[in-house]
């Protein structure tokens, strides 16, 4: 067998493994060993195993990862999450559909100190649902919406999904965060209107809740003013170049930590849990890229990667064409596969192409971003309608159901991105010239 041959077995022996369920970075390493000693030889194998995990673990740019999600553990234990629909429901709550127009506007807020989709809609799960049925929505909107608004995280600063793609592609993470912005907004604000059309349509569906006066709604501002403030100084820190992205989210993190240490809203209790809930998800992560790092060695010595490369570059069809193709291949994985592994899986395999037939990677990093909104809520994986499904009690139907509309809204999207692509390439352009 030749070495293409034999990358290819590796391959579809990575998703044999998954299916069986073996973790996937164990997955990963175990067929990247075995693939390398098979078409090098053992000791070289040895060698690299070993040294792609102890490099990932040593490396102060992956730092950033524990950085960023222990900053949103603290905002979630601390409950400022809450206070940040609360604010949004000031001002919203009155309108049909408002509580659900609250959620979306609490959890943009919210995605600027957390970078987990999955948090992110288990907090608002437990925070927006239970609101929503005190007013008697339907229980589709509630949980359709909140397992919608978490994938903002793959969009919006602090990203673990741009961080993670800026690695391994090597790009500039202050670049993908700025090219985030405006692609995130503009999600948030099709999934407000999706709100008040379907409210439209349907009456019942969202009742009006209760008015706040001013007086309320501009006592709650300061919160966000807040959120909004140390935001600011994380990403103007990394454009002007004061921090480096491990350092943006240690500055972000102790302020966040200090506030809601003075405020007295972190026990002892809800630190630790914080603490441990960022170890474990950053050394998921961690082994991820660990794992896709042997597996990337194995597959470049294959050649695949680059015959890849040629072939995609070759077809005789446009170039908008082999994109779209590529998107569907990462929405489809990542419907079968967790959407971030499957991303770590195949960013290298289609990067090169991509960069071969002349797309800017900052702009494609933001498609693939939204085809990760796409796969975290259609099943069979649909990691988020499934910690909303557990979290509610609400069967899986229903909440299937609720996210058909916001799934829409992000197909439509990702049409108006790949039409327009400044929409992601504007601020870069602008402020990192």
């Amino acid at each position: 067998m030749n070495e293409v041959t034999i990358g290819c077995i590796g391959l579809v022996a990575v998703l044999l493994l998954f299916f069986t369920g073996l973790e996937l970075p164990f997955a990963m390493a175990l067929v990247g060993f075995v693939g390398f000693a098979y078409l090098i030889n053992l000791k070289a194998a040895l060698h690299m195993i070993g040294k792609d995990f102890y490099d990932v673990f040593v490396s102060y740019g992956y730092t950033v990862f524990p950085i960023f999600i222990f900053m949103g553990q603290i905002a979630f234990n601390s409950g400022i999450a809450k206070r940040l629909y609360d604010c949004a429901y000031r001002f919203l709550g009155h309108i049909p559909g408002g509580l659900a127009m609250a959620t979306v506007g609490g959890a943009t807020a919210f995605k600027a100190l957390c970078g987990s989709a999955i948090a992110t809609a288990a907090t608002f799960t437990s925070v927006a649902v239970p609101e929503m049925d005190r007013f008697n929505y339907d229980k589709k909107l509630s949980t359709g919406v909140v397992a919608s608004v978490g994938t903002l995280g793959c969009l919006l600063p602090p990203s673990v999904y741009l961080i993670i793609f800026g690695i391994i592609t090597e790009q500039s993470i202050g670049k993908l965060f700025l090219a985030g912005i405006i692609p995130g907004i503009m999600m948030a604000i099709l999934f407000v209107l999706t709100i008040y059309g379907w409210a439209k349509l349907s009456p019942t569906l969202a009742p009006a809740g209760e008015k706040s006066t001013w007086k309320q709604r501009i006592a709650s501002l300061p919160e966000v003013g807040v959120v909004v403030a140390i935001f600011l100084i994380m990403i103007i820190g990394l454009l002007e170049g004061f921090f480096t992205p491990p350092e943006a989210g240690s500055v972000g993190t102790m302020a966040v930590l200090l506030l809601v240490l003075f405020r007295r809203q972190l026990g002892f209790k809800e630190y630790t849990k914080a603490i441990g809930d960022s170890i474990r998800t950053a050394t998921m992560i961690l082994m991820l890229i660990g794992g896709s790092a042997v597996l990337g060695h194995f597959i470049a010595v294959t050649t695949i990667p680059q015959l890849m490369s040629d072939w995609v570059t070759a077809l005789p069809i446009h170039r908008n064409v082999i994109m779209i193709i590529i998107c569907l291949v990462y929405i489809l994985g990542g419907s079968f596969i967790d959407d971030l592994a499957f991303m770590i899986l195949a960013t290298p395999i289609f990067f090169p192409a991509v960069l071969k037939l002349g797309f800017d990677p900052i702009w494609f990093c933001i498609m693939i971003g939204i085809t990760q909104m796409i796969g975290i809520i259609i099943p069979p994986v649909a990691s988020a309608v499934f910690i909303v499904h557990k979290l509610s009690g609400t069967p899986l139907g229903t909440v299937y159901k609720g996210v058909c509309p916001f799934l829409i809204a992000m197909v439509l999207f990702a049409a108006l991105l790949f039409i327009f692509p400044q929409l992601a390439l504007f601020l870069p352009g602008y402020l990192m010239k």
